[in-house]
């Protein structure tokens, strides 16, 4: 198929375009490079550098590309940020993505598949996560997914669309072949914070919370490799053929890692000693998040192939060893 990748520049998209092509698809790749970076995708995929919010120009695409289904993965994502700057991810996570899907339908192009979040249960009462619980989230970004996956409802009920919404955990790790992986600027996630604190680009890693009832008492969380994120959202093509399909799944491993764990795995990888401080929790943080992704399972037969977090760490540390300053724009 002819897949348009929404932020196919960007962590998880480059990823996904990279699965795409091994899966037979052909993508196109529609980045704004605010986040992403031209260096993540092949030069030999067709890369368009427009803003969502132009519909007469992503029209144009949809229809020289011949577009039969369009992944989205181009939202902003840091949380604090979302608390500071609530527009800024209201006019990117919903508005932008509300262009995207009016252009969609009025093109006529109706499958859809949404990279969501975790965020959308807010802080859940129990564990392992289910598709069922309640969705509550606690802060603007996770609130902006939940509107999305609302309002595609919505379309697939009104329009037809047909769609799968994928409740991503803590997505980790690099390609296999170390050429593409996590760079972020700034960099929030646990895995590259402590890589760079093994290799001394950072003094230290802050760990927030050292009395959670959890075994070692930091927080546990499910680390899903960012190669088996994106060939579930391949796996699921198939389910979108049926107008009006609406889908919703989460993508973990269901096995939660401990910040230190992550930590000594880090170490066990590199060699090297890791220097952290301890601290006080942080607001909002629960002790635990983990999925149970027996749905996708079940329904795409989604099998993760990183099941534990060294491998994971493994294919961060190969690239990150290799690209010692990420890409460069």
């Amino acid at each position: 198929m002819n897949v348009l990748v929404v932020g196919g520049a960007g962590y998880i998209g480059s990823h996904c375009v990279r699965q795409l092509i091994a899966a037979g698809h052909n993508p196109v790749v529609l980045d704004n490079l605010v986040f992403g970076y031209r260096a993540a995708v092949d030069p030999d995929v067709p890369f368009y550098s427009v803003n969502l919010g132009n519909e007469s120009e992503v029209g144009k695409i949809l229809r020289k590309e011949k577009i039969d289904i369009v992944m989205h993965f181009a939202a902003f994502a840091y949380v604090g940020e979302s608390v500071t700057d609530p527009m800024k991810y209201y006019f990117n996570n919903v508005a932008s993505t509300l262009h995207l899907l009016r252009c969609m339908i009025g093109s006529g192009v109706k499958k859809f598949v949404f990279s969501s979040t975790c965020a959308t249960y807010g802080i859940p009462e129990k564990m392992p996560l289910v598709e069922t619980m309640p969705q509550a989230p606690i802060n603007p970004y996770g609130q902006t997914k939940l509107d999305i996956e609302n309002a595609l409802k919505s379309f697939a009920h009104a329009y037809g669309l047909s769609f799968a919404a994928f409740r991503y955990f803590n997505a980790a790790g690099a390609a296999e072949d170390g050429r593409i992986g996590e760079c972020h600027n700034p960099e929030t996630h646990l895995i590259p914070l402590v890589i760079d604190a093994a290799v001394g680009k950072r003094e230290n890693v802050q760990v927030f919370g050292t009395d959670y009832p959890t075994p070692d008492g930091t927080c546990l969380r499910d680390y899903v490799h960012v190669d088996d994120l994106s060939r579930a959202h391949i796996a699921v093509f198939d389910k979108l053929e049926k107008p009006g399909t609406a889908l919703f799944y989460n993508l973990g491993t269901g096995t939660p890692t401990s910040v230190l764990e992550v930590i000594h795995a880090v170490e066990k990888v590199t060699g090297k000693k890791v220097s952290y401080v301890t601290g006080p929790r942080r607001a909002g943080d629960p002790p635990a998040l983990y999925a149970d992704s027996t749905k996708a399972k079940t329904e795409l037969g989604w099998e993760p192939q990183f099941t534990t977090i060294e491998p994971i760490v493994a294919s961060a540390w190969k690239w990150h060893s290799s690209h010692p300053d990420g890409f460069k724009k």
